[in-house]
């Protein structure tokens, strides 16, 4: 599991992929209960951090929406 600090740049497809690498372990029975823990945490700041990407590109396109609206 990588470990992102609150500086460190990831992208929205890095951060995606790793949700699907947890998901994928989480079903197949590949962790044990004390690493559920600490990929449940990171699984939970990833989707954060997809969601604040999400938030900030939707922004980006309704102000180019609205500068071609002009």
């Amino acid at each position: 599991m990588a470990k992102t600090n609150t500086a460190e740049k990831i992208t929205y497809a890095e951060a995606v992929a790793e949700i699907e690498d947890i998901l994928a372990k989480m079903n197949d029975d590949e962790l044990d209960i004390d690493q559920l823990g600490a990929y449940v945490e990171r699984a939970t700041t990833l989707t954060a951090l997809c969601k604040d990407k999400l938030l900030k590109a939707q922004k980006q396109v309704e102000k180019v929406m609205k500068q071609e609206e002009a």
